[in-house]
């Protein structure tokens, strides 16, 4: 009978700040940043879109990034603002199914995007005389909208097995996630039965969209880090570092704290370190994935000059 009745019944989430004068003041730190990254990351989607320089594969891939950061933030933040001030802890059971449903979408796709990357770089470093004939406008155009969409329709697959287990699924026991959005294993310590086999299959997509990716990684910037090597102009040398840095930094990012959260055996898990780390993939992450690819990047700050020129020109 509860299985017919749960869509009407609602979660609490226990949010990630303590009702105290120290949780106010780790709440008054997270607003500034929810808005750097808001701001950052939605004027990353629009310079890419506004400025034609940047209408290369690598820069289309990267406005996705910013795309899933900013529904990342969305999805997450101003829930768990509104129940640390209101004290509205309640999220409905369909709510609860939409938050999962965009996490686990984001969470599944941002490793081909970033794959995709990867291949991108490795492509243009290791094949340099080709590259510019494969891109040409047409080419670029077609590869980005296969990789892309390949990416999130994966992700939207994944996503849509899960979420449809988890909203099926019996919960007899307390409904106070122990976390600050519906996270689907902290929900799932709460669900009656014996769930091991669908545990399996968490593992299991975490391999697919997680280790799988990230060992295509790997293996092309060894080639690329290869290729960087034996070049024999510094410039060209120092321009290919600071690519390849710049994007293998947004690669560690993203995985350390999700092969923590993910890959990690059951018995090792604690709901306080699973949402310290998730702070930092859901908050500081999109954050400071703009920072990086604008401060450590030459064309997009010469592209956000121009930008700028275009709609403030300077008067002589």
């Amino acid at each position: 009978m509860e299985n017919h009745n749960q869509t009407s019944i609602d979660f609490i989430l226990l949010g990630l700040f303590p009702p105290s004068s120290l949780g106010l003041f780790l709440f008054t730190l997270t607003i500034p940043i929810f808005l750097m990254a808001l701001t950052g990351n939605l004027c990353m989607v629009l310079l890419i879109l506004l400025d034609a320089q940047l209408h290369t594969p690598m820069y289309f891939l990267l406005s996705q990034l910013s795309l899933m950061d900013l529904i990342y933030i969305c999805t997450t933040v101003p829930k768990m603002a509104s129940g640390f001030l209101f004290g509205n802890k309640s999220i409905s059971f369909i709510g609860c199914g939409v938050q999962c449903f965009f996490f686990a979408t984001l969470a599944s796709s941002e490793g081909p995007i970033l794959m995709s990357m990867s291949y991108d770089r490795y492509v243009a470093i290791c094949f340099p005389l080709h590259y510019p004939v494969r891109m040409n406008r047409r080419e670029c155009v077609r590869e980005c909208v296969l990789m892309i969409l390949g990416s999130w329709v994966m992700g939207v697959v994944n996503s849509c097995i899960h979420t449809v287990y988890v909203l099926h699924i019996p919960y007899c026991r307390s409904r106070a996630i122990d976390h600050f959005y519906c996270d689907i294993p902290a929900m799932l310590t709460l669900a009656c039965g014996d769930n091991r086999v669908y545990e399996y299959t968490v593992f299991l997509s975490s391999v697919l969209f997680l280790l799988l990716p990230f060992m295509v990684i790997l293996a092309s910037y060894g080639k690329v880090l290869l290729a960087i090597y034996r070049m024999h102009s510094r410039e060209g040398r120092k321009k290919a570092y600071s690519t390849c840095s710049t994007h293998l930094t947004v690669v560690t990012f993203f995985y350390v704290p999700f092969v923590f959260t993910y890959l990690r055996p059951k018995s090792l898990r604690s709901p306080a370190v699973d949402k310290l780390v998730a702070v930092f993939y859901t908050i500081l992450t999109p954050v400071l994935n703009p920072v990086i690819y604008s401060l450590r990047n030459k064309e997009v700050l010469g592209a956000l000059r121009r930008v700028a020129g275009r709609f403030h020109p300077t008067t002589v």
